[in-house]
């Protein structure tokens, strides 16, 4: 076992107090999956997409693949590591980190265009931005684990990963009532220790990103964000343009992993 320093012992106890400590949840935040549920059922608007900046509807996706697509493990009982689904389907998936709680123009875009996002939650970064976000879940996005401090998980010990990890999906199970699936490592940075504490905490799979010019079926875009966060929406549309423009539409990220 490679040894503590009093310093990586002091943020491990920091940690544990800080995991532990309830906090008050906004009624909103209790909003269950059935309210994402409600919304997928419904088609956006015809012309929600001018609104936008789109020429043009999104193509529906189509239907998931009625259990998970196979990706390759890391080993036996870790979570695979994907940066790209491994599916014929002409769909990418969109994946945004905390910046998503600093626009509110962004919950109208998901819900007038039935968007499936997948946003990647730090507590620390969130803040008072929870409230926002449980706006954002009702309106069909998927809330997933981006730790609680934003670490650099490979400079952690394994307790303090295991801290990280878990601690974070314990504050979104009691924000959301929902325990999160996946987790994206801060700085898309990762070691053995991530992938045995994540399979620890409840992890399915460990999601990465790409970011190519010509885009591939399963491709997992982080999506960019315009200096603070505030044109999220903005970005965001102009994202949408090039799915269409390379003959893709946007798949939901759960319904594959």
């Amino acid at each position: 076992m490679r040894p503590r320093t009093p310093a990586v012992l002091a943020w491990v106890l920091a940690a544990a107090v800080l995991t532990g400590c309830a906090q008050s949840v906004d009624p909103i935040e209790r909003l269950g999956r059935k309210a994402a549920q409600q919304v997928r059922t419904h088609p956006p608007a015809p012309d929600a997409h001018r609104r936008w900046g789109l020429a043009a509807p999104l193509a529906p996706a189509p239907r998931p693949p009625g259990r998970p697509t196979a990706a390759h493990a890391a080993g036996p009982g870790l979570p695979p590591v994907v940066d790209r689904v491994p599916t014929r389907d002409r769909v990418v998936f969109l994946t945004f980190d905390d910046g998503a709680a600093k626009d509110p123009r962004f919950v109208d875009m998901v819900r007038e265009l039935r968007l499936p996002v997948s946003v990647f939650l730090t507590d620390t970064v969130v803040g008072p931005g929870y409230a926002h976000l449980a706006r954002l879940r009702a309106v069909g996005a998927s809330v997933q684990n981006h730790t609680l401090d934003h670490l650099y998980l490979p400079g952690l010990p394994y307790a303090g990963q295991r801290a990280e990890i878990c601690g974070q999906q314990r504050k979104l199970k009691e924000r959301f009532g929902i325990r999160p699936t996946l987790l994206r490592p801060p700085h898309g940075g990762y070691d053995g220790d991530t992938l045995r504490a994540a399979a620890d905490c409840g992890v399915a799979a460990v999601v990465l990103w790409r970011e190519p010019h010509r885009l591939h079926a399963g491709d997992i875009l982080h999506c960019p964000q315009d200096g603070d966060g505030a044109s999220l929406a903005g970005a965001t549309a102009r994202t949408l343009a090039r799915v269409q423009e390379q003959g893709f539409t946007v798949g939901r990220l759960e319904d594959y992993l």
